[in-house]
């Protein structure tokens, strides 16, 4: 019997083609909508932990300031020392490498090409502390380090622009009239989670940077690694402790340094996008109650339009169980049918959204059945009212409609 009711109302959905695929046009909205937004949502919180992972796990880094920016109109803090790099390594437990930086810009120039860059004087503790490896050469020797040699490690940016992607290693530069020997190429990295281009950089002993391009001894940015076996929050509160006793931070008097942790910056974010997510997906959720409305309509116009075809069935012996059936199998064919060709315009739109915003491609078989399931739901919820008014018609009455 009910092998018959499907016929029934393949039959019916077909004999009104147009108007039917317009009843299920708002579920396969509701259905494209949620599965895109929310898929598409994942894949933003994917391509930021990733980012953030790019920058390496178990990290703190330190900046003067209460913020990214001064703030306040006050004085600006003071930077950090060359000895407070050395007591956080000597005096705290739980820190496995400290990379001290102090950062310029400057113009890079070779072979007549010459390019704007950012310079980054560090340690090789900076290759230890966050997982960047050498595509090309070698990082700084220990006597380089020491004595701040003119030797360089550029970013892949750096190279296709003044090398034209050729081989580096080997060759010499001028960084703002400064002779540099590159040593090593850096492996590409991509967008920085801010916009801007972590492989336009040249790395450089911080002895050197200070003496040729600062002309002091300040560090703008201090990269603690802890290890995993710690405890972050204790490390970096051991850490504001330490800071605050050398800069002579007492009482109630806020810090003039800020510590963030990588970690919690990952699961903010996270947080974030997943939130933003989740109010999307609800917004877009209320076309799929709209699209059940509308086939709640159709349907009851429906059962008016085939009144007659009812009570011809009700007398030839049809029960009432008969026709509530068929006209619930309609309606849940139609939702149905809504959420198949929802989920194949969520695909769609998927690979293009990805493609335009660098996001990477997720396919996430929970959303999709989820959906798919809602979207039987609805045709079931919504479609009963009007089986419901069809199966409880007096025979008598249905046949003397016109």
């Amino acid at each position: 019997m009910f092998g018959t009711t499907f016929v029934l109302a393949i039959r019916s959905i077909l004999r009104h083609k147009l108007r039917s695929i317009l009843t299920a046009l708002g579920i396969i909205i509701g259905v494209a909508a949620v599965v895109t937004m929310v898929t598409l949502g994942k894949a933003t919180t994917a391509a930021v932990q990733q980012q953030i992972s790019a920058l390496g796990t178990n990290i703190l880094q330190i900046r003067p300031g209460q913020g990214f920016g001064r703030g306040g109109g006050g004085p600006r803090p003071p930077n950090f020392k060359p000895e407070d790099v050395q007591a956080i390594r000597a005096q705290i437990t739980g820190v496995t490498a400290v990379a001290p930086q102090a950062g310029s810009s400057a113009t890079a120039i070779y072979n007549g090409a010459n390019w704007s860059t950012t310079i980054n004087g560090t340690t090789n503790d900076y290759f230890k502390v966050q997982p960047w490896p050498l595509a090309q050469g070698r990082i700084f020797s220990p006597a380089e380090e020491q004595a701040g040699k003119g030797v360089c490690i550029i970013g892949n940016t750096v190279r296709t622009n003044l090398f034209r992607g050729g081989n580096a290693v080997g060759e010499r530069l001028r960084v703002n009239g400064i002779s540099c020997d590159v040593i090593g190429v850096l492996s590409t990295r991509g967008q920085a989670g801010f916009g801007g281009d972590q492989d336009d950089v040249v790395i450089m002993p911080i002895k050197q940077v200070q003496r040729r391009f600062s002309g002091n001894r300040d560090i703008s940015l201090m990269l603690v690694g802890t290890d995993p076996d710690y405890d972050s929050a204790q490390v970096q509160s051991a850490i504001t402790d330490l800071l605050r006793e050398r800069r002579q931070i007492s009482g109630g008097k806020q810090d003039d340094f800020n510590i963030f942790d990588t970690a919690q910056i990952s699961a903010t974010l996270t947080g974030t996008t997943t939130l933003l997510t989740q109010i999307v997906a609800a917004v877009a959720g209320i076309s799929l109650v709209v699209g059940g409305i509308g086939i709640m309509n159709i349907m009851l116009v429906s059962v008016t339009e085939r009144t007659r075809e009812i009570g011809i069935r009700l007398a030839i012996g049809a029960v009432a169980s008969e026709v509530l059936m068929q006209f619930l199998v309609e309606a849940v064919v139609l939702s149905m049918l809504g959420g198949v060709i929802g989920l194949l315009l969520a695909q769609l739109a998927i690979v293009l959204m990805s493609w335009l915003g660098g996001l990477p491609f997720l396919f996430d078989v929970r959303i999709n059945v989820i959906a798919f399931a809602i979207s039987a739901i609805i045709g079931v919820v919504f479609g009963y009212f009007p089986a419901r008014r069809a199966a409880s018609l007096n025979p008598i009455d249905a046949l003397r409609h016109e």
